[in-house]
């Protein structure tokens, strides 16, 4: 597994059960990775969250070339007229974020779809691939692959061997029963009193932790809860056992959307960064360094902003509270001390 907290957290806490036996099958005869079964939409439009299975709202989305950011692009790729996505979800995906669809067949979520509107901004035909997290890497710098969209944090250690455009907040958050009144609102003391779930060896125990033992000096109490599997946590706050259960962002919106008919739907309660407190953690589209391709990927980011695709895409996946009011090309990352 790689240095890569979010994606850790991810692969931890997200629900595996998109996983079909022909993803593993495929998995295995081609090494680690597959072309994706993907959809396609008549030129000048991308349809978000197509077979999602309920993560996303399903949004038709008109997406134009601009050709001034198609001059940006290195000459071979620009000649070529596709952008080769890799998308690390393989065996058993992430979602909202990057799984197999409803179709049991179709690659979606909110990465592989944010991929096609930065393709199309470009004027290039994605071509999308689906590896496994470390076969994505090995695509990218074979330069099989153009740009890596999987929840891939920006942090100083990659940045030796990568370019990054970023596009979303690297968040994590607190999940709480919809009856509840309590709300993070950014500030550990809230957690005084309170019993909280979190998953082992993960970013945001790493978080909790030393929340706890900050909380211990000041003469406040936290209880931390670790349960062996998703589905023993979900009962535990259903049942009034913990007061919140903090995970990775898109893991909470996902969850929330599927609790929503239910006898005990939940809500998110609060968001922070999962860089911590001196640094917002940012996801970034990752591309083979000096490759050329991380500027006008992050000027298509932008003017998806500006056009407001953006903000419609995050919705879609229920994932506004991520949005960023512009890209930035290699931003400050991860520290190497926590990378």
């Amino acid at each position: 597994m790689p240095s890569h907290l979010t994606r850790r957290s991810l692969t931890r806490a997200l629900s595996a059960a998109t996983a079909v036996a022909s993803l593993a099958g495929a998995l295995t005869a081609c090494g680690g990775s597959s072309d994706a079964a993907t959809t396609t939409d008549a030129v000048g439009t991308v349809t978000v969250g197509r077979v999602s299975n309920g993560a996303a709202r399903q949004t038709r989305l008109k997406v134009s070339e601009v050709t001034s950011l198609n001059a940006e692009l290195p000459a071979a790729v620009r000649e070529r007229g596709t952008l080769n996505i890799t998308v690390g979800a393989l065996p058993d995906g992430f979602p909202p974020l990057a799984y197999i669809g409803g179709d049991q067949k179709t690659l979606t979520g909110a990465e592989p779809d944010f991929g096609r509107l930065v393709a199309a901004v470009l004027g290039l035909k994605p071509q999308l691939a689906n590896a496994t997290w470390e076969n994505m890497f090995v695509g990218i710098d074979s330069g099989k692959a153009d740009v890596g969209f999987a929840n891939i944090t920006d942090t100083e250690e990659r940045k030796k061997k990568y370019d990054f455009a970023s596009y979303r907040k690297d968040n994590v958050g607190f999940e709480v029963l919809k009856k509840s009144t309590w709300k993070f609102g950014g500030n550990y003391e809230n957690l005084a009193g309170k019993t909280v779930a979190v998953d082992n060896g993960t970013n945001q125990e790493k978080i909790l932790l030393e929340w706890q033992s900050k909380l211990k000096a000041e003469g406040k109490s936290l209880t931390v809860k670790h349960y062996a599997s998703k589905n023993a946590t979900y009962l535990a706050l259903s049942g009034g056992r913990i007061d919140a259960y903090f995970a990775a962002n898109p893991g909470v919106a996902y969850h929330v959307t599927q609790t929503a008919t239910s006898p005990n739907p939940t809500r998110s309660a609060g968001t922070y960064s999962g860089a911590g407190a001196s640094l917002q953690g940012l996801i970034a589209a990752t591309t083979k360094k000096d490759s050329g391709l991380a500027k006008p990927i992050a000027d298509a980011v932008d003017h998806l902003i500006e056009d407001g695709q953006y903000a419609k895409w995050l919705a879609a996946y229920h994932l506004s509270d991520e949005a960023v009011a512009k890209s930035q090309v290699n931003p400050p990352g991860l520290p190497l001390s926590d990378s």
